[in-house]
């Protein structure tokens, strides 16, 4: 109960001051919560910037944020706050002024801590986490993203101390990747601001947003920077250099600021990340992750992921999974996962190399030979299945998603052994007792399907195979009767198409692998354009963005001697001219010509045992981003980069082929619209 609802219920009858005194009791918490907080710059070493700053305890809204208290720091730099206020319905966070142009950030989270640290490393964690809710100087929006975004904050910093997170500092990332130096790098570039007008000036003119327009202050320029992390790298570089007091820090230049967080774990000792492929969020914000193979072999797992929003496994409390899942038919998940309208996730198992599993027959009567179950898994958000040993019909089921009237549409690669189940299939309203199914030639080898946002129809890609070996081709599906399911478009395209996607114009965007470009259909099926730069190299998975953009996973060179030398994402212009970047235009690459990259810093990649990526004494690997199959965009704006195979194709393609885990670029890409 409020206090608004507690004079309402009393409007119709006088307050005694006993009853005043018992709403305002009921509305708010007796005791007082207390803050205790320092506030920092170089790492303590630096107090005269510390002392008399007037710090301010906001709760973010989803307009302007609401300033609590506001109180100054003492000779030492600590500060406290005493407010009934505990818990907030979005978040908490902090800000410092220490001077003109010089801003220090911490957010705290949905609830009040009893610690919190504001230094050069907590505004670079904020402002890289919010940096999609910080476009007017503000942090403001949605209160449901912003406690996502914020629970991505203490695997950058940690809270209460302001230290690098252990995240940070052990593997997968450590210097695994460059993140953790590039982080501390950037609390260089901010400790430069304070110490240094010049170098303050030459900062905000370095970090412009997306209009051309220059930032306020410090912790804005950082938002700016986290969403055009290439721009002005060079110089952005060499301010970093000014005065090091955080080291480690970066000992070359990067191509780009991106902040990442990589994952690698699924919530068991002996059960490994094998092959992600692609992941979808349910409501909560969780994210379940399709999962291909046992680590180190060609062979199907039993297992897929799910996690937490800030990469962590689910642990099973509060009607969430157990990390990882199994049963219900998963055997080998390809590319296959959706969150359907109602809530409830579907995976489309393929079936990879020989299936070690008991319980699933190699052979099974409507399943494809000699490889797996190839049947279609469906879960509660629980991670409860209904599908017992899986939904027969469509087989290795690759794309899988809802329409707007929450039809599941499935690209049915289909058993290529027996030409049987290849094509398109559709569980109409969820029900797979009620099926729609419309088959293709073996040789087509469907993947990707892409619902049209405004009628019962889907666009779908015909691959070829894997590997394309035959022709490519873009399709158009419309439900047209009671069990109808008629193909309205064919027209042959580009070399080993993957996925299709649908933007908010109604265009269809194609990735087409074995020619490296991505390829645009008007609604009504007339050519628009191919397109490639910004990194694009055998583009794989793609998203749109929420203004219209459109991100590319590249997988890279699938030719057997390739020893593919680094995973990216792409980002190119939609086809909304408001977020074309000046003199950009429909298909230009926004992206740099190597497009976003996660370089090492230096240490081999380690599998959560702390064995080398290719298993116990095999040559080191020093890429930590690997051929990329999907990239997705949570609800806060972090961009999830799927690891799929892993460096060297002419190893993996036989033997050892699953990548280990999911890089997460904080902040990066402004989210789409949410589904629930």
């Amino acid at each position: 109960m409020n206090t608004s609802h507690c004079l309402k219920s009393h409007s119709l009858r006088r307050f005694s001051v006993l009853g005043i005194l018992f709403c305002v009791a009921i509305s708010f918490p007796l005791r007082a919560a207390t803050l205790q907080g320092t506030l920092d710059v170089a790492g303590g070493k630096s107090k005269k910037y510390s002392k008399n700053v007037s710090v301010t305890l906001y709760e973010a809204t989803e307009f302007a944020p609401l300033a609590l208290a506001t109180t100054e720091t003492n000779a030492n730099g600590s500060f406290q706050f005493d407010i009934a206020k505990e818990q907030s319905s979005s978040i908490f966070f902090l800000s410092a002024t220490l001077d003109s142009g010089i801003r220090f950030l911490a957010i705290l989270g949905e609830e009040l801590p009893a610690n919190a640290a504001i230094n050069e490393l907590t505004t670079v964690a904020s402002s890289y986490t919010m940096a999609q809710f910080f476009r007017t100087g503000q942090i403001a929006g949605d209160s449901f993203r912003l406690r996502i975004a914020s629970q991505m904050y203490p695997n950058i910093v940690n809270p209460a101390t302001g230290e690098v997170s252990e995240v940070l500092l052990r593997s997968p990332n450590a210097d695994q990747t460059n993140s953790l130096r590039l982080t501390r790098s950037l609390g260089n570039v901010l400790n430069a601001t304070v110490r240094n007008t010049t170098a303050l000036t030459f900062f905000l003119q370095a970090t412009p947003d997306e209009y051309g327009r220059s930032p306020h202050d410090t912790a804005e320029a950082l938002a700016n920077l986290a969403r055009d992390p290439s721009e002005n790298a060079s110089w952005i570089y060499s301010m970093s250099k000014y005065e090091r007091v955080f080291t480690p820090d970066l000992n070359e230049e990067p191509d780009n600021w991106s902040v990442t967080v990589k994952v690698n774990r699924t919530g068991r000792e002996d059960v490994f990340f094998g092959g992600a492929a692609n992941v979808a969020w349910d409501s909560r914000g969780y994210a379940w992750v399709a999962n291909n193979v046992v680590q180190g072999t060609p062979n199907s797992t039993e297992y897929n992921v799910v996690l937490k929003p800030d990469g962590t496994p689910s642990d099973g409390t509060n009607g969430t999974p157990r990390s990882p899942i199994s049963g219900g038919g998963l055997l080998g998940v390809g590319w296959g996962v959706t969150v359907d309208h109602n809530d409830t996730v579907w995976f489309g198992n393929f079936g990879w190399g020989t299936p070690k599993s008991k319980t699933f027959p190699s052979r099974k009567e409507g399943g494809p030979a000699g490889a797996g179950s190839g049947s279609v898994s469906h879960f509660l958000l629980d991670g409860t299945s209904t599908s017992e040993n899986g939904y027969y019909g469509p087989l290795r089921v690759q794309a899988i998603l809802p329409d707007a009237k929450n039809n599941i549409w499935m690209a049915s690669l289909g058993d290529t052994n027996r030409n049987k189940g290849t094509g398109v299939w559709v569980y109409k309203n969820g029900d797979p007792d009620d099926v729609v199914s419309s088959t293709v030639n073996w040789k087509n080898a469907p993947f990707g399907v892409a619902p049209v946002p405004d009628g019962d129809a889907a666009w779908v890609t015909f691959s070829g195979g894997l590997a394309g070996e035959n022709q490519s081709y873009l399709a158009r599906y419309e439900l047209t009767g009671e069990n109808t399911l008629e193909q309205t478009f064919l027209e042959p395209l580009g070399n080993t198409l993957k996925t299709v996607i649908v933007d908010y114009s109604g265009n269809a965007w194609v990735a087409s692998q074995g020619d490296s470009l991505i390829y645009v259909y008007s609604p009504e099926g007339d050519p628009i354009g191919s397109y490639s730069g910004g990194g694009v190299f055998g583009p794989w998975g793609l998203c749109v963005d929420g203004e219209g953009n459109i991100w590319v996973s590249n997988f890279g060179d699938i030719s057997l001697s390739n020893d593919y030398s680094y995973g990216r994402v792409s980002k190119l212009c939609g086809s909304n001219p408001a977020a074309w970047p000046e003199g950009l235009t429909m298909g230009d690459a926004i992206s740099p010509d190597s497009g976003y990259t996660v370089p090492s810093a230096g240490s081999e990649v380690l599998l959560p045992n702390r064995d080398p990526l290719y298993g116990k004494n095999a040559p080191p690997s020093y890429k930590p981003m690997m051929r990329q199959t999907s990239v997705q965009i949570d609800p806060a704006g972090n961009l999830w980069s799927i690891n799929n195979w892993k460096p060297r194709f002419d190893v993996d393609a036989t033997v050892n082929p699953g990548g280990d885990g999911i890089i997460i670029f904080v902040g990066l890409a402004p989210p789409p619209p949410l589904q629930f």
